[in-house]
């Protein structure tokens, strides 16, 4: 058995990051890294706002596309302070949606986003593409992303 590539590592990292989300629609994770994987600059998953409680604002029907929660893209992008030049890579449990997308725009420097499932909605893989990010998936749980 031959080792895994990074890129599988940090897909199941944020695969693991999704288990702590409180969302009752969708447990998604995601975790920005050095262009090289030697660094992890920031991760997280979706969930309401810290010190609120862990539930989602809205349930049921009302809730889908809009539970309140913030998303693991989003929270990721919040909690990572490095500077907008260097190179960065993104690994999302699921495509991220429109919004996140440019908010993983806006972070600067990155050049590859990784995503392990598809979302219903596809819009964020044509903003990576219109801005020149490298957006690769959906990549299965035993595949070996290269």
């Amino acid at each position: 058995m031959g080792r895994p590539s990074f890129e599988a590592i940090f897909l199941d990292f944020a695969r693991q990051l999704s288990r702590r989300s409180t969302c009752a629609r969708a447990r998604v994770g995601a975790v920005i890294t050095s262009e090289d994987f030697r660094r992890v600059y920031a991760c997280g998953y979706n969930g309401n706002a810290s010190g609120l409680p862990n539930d989602c604002d809205r349930h049921g029907a009302e809730a889908v596309g809009n539970c309140g929660c913030l998303h693991a893209e989003e929270n990721a992008v919040i909690n990572c302070d490095v500077s907008r030049h260097l190179p960065k890579v993104v690994f999302c449990t699921t495509l991220p949606c429109a919004m996140c997308a440019k908010r993983i725009v806006n972070l600067g420097g990155v050049t590859k986003v990784f995503y392990a499932e598809d979302y219903r909605i596809r819009t964020g893989a044509e903003i990576f593409d219109a801005v020149g990010i490298v957006c690769s998936g959906p990549w299965p749980e035993k595949a070996d992303v290269r």
